[in-house]
């Protein structure tokens, strides 16, 4: 008998698009909640929800957070209602409760089942706080604050059924009283889409074209900030520069908006404050930042390079990194827990201390210089994407499994 199945995500499709595509392939209903910038998927039924509220002026910081998820909570619930009246009543409910939307809808339909995608629960020790003393501040509120963080979490892991972590390290940073709710499934990549091509090329602003007749190495961050390790690469650029006169260097990504960690300083990003270190000891015709691309331009990009650079605190593994792996990509990351769970260091990439910045000059000349040396570990890197991300393989199937297993158990 078809399942009706709920995604709730504030950025629908987000995690949840090839999940809900396999469940609507094979006959099951599916139906979708999200803000209203969601881009949603065309052919299944969906619901926006639109909060004009903000936060108490005055409130306890400490609550700040828990009162914006329960805002877009309220939200949610409201469109959830408007859903439940056109007829739509899910046996399963899969939900990204990161900002909140998924908190209220046991309310709305008491009888499904909830499965909750735990991106990351916040601790002040064993992930991104306090790792980097440069940028920490004195501010004795803010272990209270982190902790406060978790509050609406907390409450929707405590609700779920069960709990999707993408990663064992993600899932270790979830309270040991969830554990045995918790299974690993991550996402996966599409590896028929995304392997090497062969002879990429990558089109500058200023219309010159890269290929690999001259050595590129590639950066990508959704925000340049140093959660990401913008300040170390930014400066090991100097040394490389210097020493491989022909190596361009290719930088995708944004300095506007806010990133995962830290703010800047008021009134800047942090990438002009991080490349003001450096700007005046490269040359600014070989170092290209591209902005934001289109997906198969960052893939094109990657493709060609000769190194691709991937440091980050101990925080949720990008996207690109796996798929810098499949495409065959040399790695040079940095050895911290998201990373090394993927990369092994002179097996499938190389690892190096996150502060390290002599050594990733080091990493990156030796790349350009040789990159014959390093066709093992590139052919490694994308056998261990094949072997435990191959999206149709181990993304799919397992997300399916769970879904009956949990409608399985039947109505509350």
């Amino acid at each position: 008998m078809p399942l009706s199945v709920l995604f709730v995500h504030n950025n629908f499709p987000g995690q949840f698009g090839f999940i809900a595509r396999a469940l609507q392939a094979r006959g099951d209903k599916v139906a979708a909640i999200g803000a209203h910038t969601a881009p949603f998927l065309p052919g299944f039924p969906s619901a926006r929800w639109e909060n004009r509220r903000g936060t108490t002026p005055g409130i306890l910081p400490n609550a700040v957070r828990a009162e914006a998820d329960m805002i877009r909570a309220a939200a949610a619930a409201k469109a959830a209602l408007a859903l439940k009246a056109s007829g739509f009543a899910p046996d399963v409910v899969v939900g990204h409760p990161g900002w909140g939307e998924t908190l209220y809808l046991r309310e709305v339909w008491p009888q499904a089942r909830f499965v909750e995608y735990a991106e990351f629960y916040y601790r002040l020790r064993g992930g991104d706080v306090g790792f980097d003393p440069e940028f920490e501040v004195d501010d004795p509120d803010r272990p209270f604050r982190v902790h406060a963080k978790n509050a609406t979490l907390a409450l929707a892991y405590a609700e779920a059924d069960r709990i999707v972590a993408p990663s064992r390290f993600q899932a270790s940073m979830l309270p040991a009283s969830l554990m045995g709710n918790v299974r690993i499934i991550h996402e996966g990549v599409d590896v028929t889409r995304i392997r090497p091509s062969g002879n990429p090329t990558f089109t500058l602003p200023d219309g010159r074209v890269l290929d690999r007749s001259r050595p590129v190495v590639t950066f990508i961050n959704r925000r340049f900030e140093p959660l990401r390790g913008a300040h170390v690469f930014f400066r090991a650029l100097p040394a490389l520069l210097a020493a491989v006169p022909d190596a361009e260097v290719v930088l995708i990504g944004s300095e506007q908006g806010s990133g995962y960690g830290r703010p800047p300083p008021e009134g800047k990003t942090w990438k002009q404050v991080l490349w003001a270190e450096v700007e005046d000891r490269v040359d600014p015709r070989r170092v290209h930042f591209v902005g934001h691309v289109p997906h198969d331009r960052m893939l094109a990009a990657v493709d060609l390079g000769a190194a691709h650079v991937y440091f980050t605190y101990p925080f949720v593994a990008s996207w690109s990194l796996f798929e810098a792996m499949a495409l065959e990509a040399l790695v040079i990351g940095s050895d911290t827990a998201p990373v090394r769970e993927l990369v092994e260091n002179g097996r499938n990439g190389i690892l190096l201390d996150f502060f390290d910045v002599d050594g990733l000059s080091r990493a990156m000349m030796d790349a350009c210089r040789h990159p014959e040396v390093y066709l093992p570990l590139r052919r490694a890197a994308r056998e261990t994407v094949l072997a435990g991300y191959d999206r149709a393989k181990i993304g799919v199937t397992p997300w399916l499994d769970l879904i009956d297993e949990v409608a399985a158990l039947g109505p509350r």
